[in-house]
């Protein structure tokens, strides 16, 4: 009997979830990665993977090929954002189940996927879009102060910042036109209304909502997720009103088929969409959505993928709490501490640590400045963000400043 593989296109901070789901449900997971050694969990769990230029659509469809004549390739994904449409592409090149390509391609793109949610009457912030510096000032004089201004392609909150003055809106820009940051596209900036509110984060699958959560945010100008929190308290409108709004973004973009990630808030004017992921949210949100609801997010997408039908059903009610560890400083990470004792507090889920002792701690503002999380769960909402705060309080580092040079 020919062995059926899954095969992944690069991993992320859910790759090994995937991996670790593809093999309990009887799958093969074979990794495709243009530089494998970046993911410490293939020699751990035995993944097998192949090194290719994972860029080169036409270098992935010969990998496939060459893998075809060996397994029976059950289905084709990725963790990945940026490698989700050449899945989908690959997936269409072999009849396998997959995401539609071109609407991931519309979505990933920030103001592509805001004129196509305008169309369709979607609320969003006021935006524009800017090729140069004087595009940005004056997109700023239209909109008005504060104003965020960010790359109209990336993820992660690469490049994201909140410009109160303008002073800050020229320091940005020098930042992201002068040579420091790395664009993943030709350069653009997207300049938008600063939305402000309350900040929510909803799971989807296919048209359906798996669940809402209440997402905090640390202190601007930057936006790094701090806190999550499942489910979000919200009465029964609330609810009702951001699916309906999910729901109208996803008919607008093409985005039907399997997993989607939305990020709103709750403003004065009601709800505005903030961003549409056409794929599943990174960790700690499907571990998250497990510990709530019995939702297995990661597998269930496995299911969709390898064409079968995806079963959604809620088979709990409890909260599940996550507080994102991130440095205050630059520096090297001397030492860290205390995440077993953590870890077996009763109540704990998870406690991962992404560094090790003389790492060196570089923040940007974005999602890579995290080293780590913890996520507590309970049946009582009070219970869980008590033992969420008695873990957190038990993890300490010290970060030695850089030498001044």
């Amino acid at each position: 009997m020919t062995t059926k593989v899954l095969v992944m296109i690069e991993g992320a901070s859910n790759g090994l979830l995937f991996a670790q789901a593809a093999k309990r449900l009887g799958l093969h997971p074979i990794i495709l990665s243009v530089d494998p050694a970046q993911y410490d969990y293939l020699a751990a769990e035995r993944i097998e993977a192949i090194n290719v230029n994972t860029d080169n659509l036409g270098a992935l469809i010969h990998e496939c090929n060459q893998l075809s004549a060996i397994y029976d390739i059950a289905g084709i994904t990725s963790s990945r954002e940026s490698f989700y449409a050449a899945a989908g592409k690959l997936c269409q090149h072999f009849g396998l189940p997959g995401p539609n390509p071109t609407s991931v391609e519309r979505c990933c793109d920030k103001f592509t996927q805001r004129q196509i949610l305008a169309e369709a009457g979607v609320p969003m912030p006021a935006y524009h879009l800017a090729v140069n510096a004087t595009d940005v000032k004056r997109s700023v004089a239209r909109i008005g102060l504060p104003v965020i201004v960010k790359p109209a392609v990336g993820i992660g909150s690469d490049g994201v910042r909140l410009c109160c003055d303008m002073d800050e809106v020229a320091d940005h820009i020098h930042y992201l036109f002068g040579g420091k940051y790395i664009w993943q596209s030709s350069p653009r900036i997207l300049v938008e209304e600063f939305a402000q509110g309350p900040h929510y984060s909803i799971e989807m699958m296919g048209n359906e909502v798996i669940g809402i959560a209440a997402a905090d945010f640390g202190h601007p100008p930057h936006f790094v997720c701090r806190e999550y929190i499942y489910p979000a308290l919200l009465t029964d409108n609330e609810h009702k009103r951001i699916a309906e709004i999910s729901l109208r973004c996803l008919q607008a973009l093409g985005l039907g088929w399997g997993p989607k990630n939305i990020d709103l808030r709750w403003t004065k004017r009601g709800p505005v969409v903030i961003e549409v992921n056409p794929r599943l949210a990174g960790t700690p949100a499907p571990q998250m959505v497990k510990l709530a609801y019995g939702v297995d997010l990661v597998t269930e997408h496995i299911r969709l993928v390898t064409g079968h039908q995806s079963d959604l059903t809620t088979r709990r009610s409890h909260t599940a709490a996550a507080r994102i560890l991130v440095p205050d400083r630059d520096g090297t990470l001397d030492w860290i501490k205390g995440e077993s004792r953590a870890a077996a507090l009763p109540g704990v889920a998870e406690v991962k640590l992404y560094v090790e002792t003389k790492t060196p701690i570089v923040r940007k503002g974005d999602s890579e400045d995290r080293i780590g999380y913890v996520i507590a769960a309970s049946p009582s909402r009070v219970r869980a963000e008590a033992i969420l705060q008695r873990a957190v309080d038990l993890i300490d580092w010290s970060i030695k400043p850089f030498p001044i040079v």
